[in-house]
């Protein structure tokens, strides 16, 4: 037997570009996403989380040619979040190739949708994404609108009303470790972790293979994405779509043997 914990890219859209941001600020021109989901579809990564960052904020739905354009190039899940507010759009997502659409904004604005997806097409269909930043007591609070907005709901509260409305999974993204490549925020990850009963997917911080398995071992994740470590590499950051080899994985520990 194998233990396989999933390794996400998050892949950000940005007027239909693919970018990287820093504290979901500056977003940077990386390239063609389309050749990016190739790319990742070739290296065989466990699933692809694609964002589109200024659909919410913009009050604007998702662009359903390129995610349709996205999905066919994919041979592997894809989760979609952006601009989602209605059942329609959720429908739309899953005929076009998606398995999961991923919740934000909505899940304070429009609570009723999460339920309304979770009973429609199942819990595991529902990704229930939360922003979480620091204020200037140290204090976490979840931001919505690609992190434009502070509310005051924690992020432990949220996600245990992410779970009570139908959400299948969590993913915790930390707005100050964004883009930073210094490490998960492995405290948030902990707090955030042992109130949940469904799987918690940490994201924001990774510089490489070694963070995840932090993140997973000592934070309690189920899983752990990531942006920047997918699409820089070395110390100068230089655009490239790369990922972890097996070897590697096996190497740390985060692939294991089982008996």
């Amino acid at each position: 037997m194998f233990h396989r914990p999933r390794l996400i890219p998050c892949l950000l859209l940005s007027e239909g570009n693919l970018v990287k941001t820093v504290k979901f600020k500056d977003p940077t021109y990386l390239g063609d996403p389309i050749n990016a989901v190739k790319i990742f579809s070739e290296k065989c990564v466990d699933e692809l989380c694609i964002q589109d960052i200024e659909a919410s904020k913009n009050g604007r739905g998702p662009d359903f040619d390129l995610l349709k354009d996205m999905a066919e190039e994919a041979f592997m899940p894809l989760s979609y979040g952006g601009g989602v507010t209605t059942l329609e759009q959720a429908a739309k997502l899953f005929h076009i190739g998606f398995e999961k659409v991923v919740l934000n904004t909505a899940l304070t604005a429009q609570p009723e949708l999460i339920s309304q997806i979770a009973d429609r097409f199942g819990v595991q269909s529902i990704v229930a994404s939360i922003d979480a930043k620091q204020d200037l007591f140290k204090r976490y609070h979840c931001a919505v609108k690609d992190g434009t907005e502070q509310t005051s709901i924690s992020p432990v509260a949220l996600a245990k009303r992410a779970q009570q409305l139908g959400a299948g999974e969590v993913l915790l993204n930390s707005v100050d470790r964004d883009g930073v490549m210094q490490g998960y925020d492995l405290k948030l990850i902990q707090a955030v972790a042992k109130e949940l009963t469904i799987p918690l997917i940490a994201c924001g911080g990774a510089k490489d293979a070694s963070d995840m398995k932090q993140a997973l071992q000592s934070g309690g994740a189920h899983a752990a994405a990531a942006g920047s470590m997918f699409v820089y590499w070395g110390p100068l950051k230089a655009v490239l779509i790369n990922a972890p080899s097996e070897d590697e994985l096996y190497r740390l520990g985060i692939y294991q043997r089982e008996a």
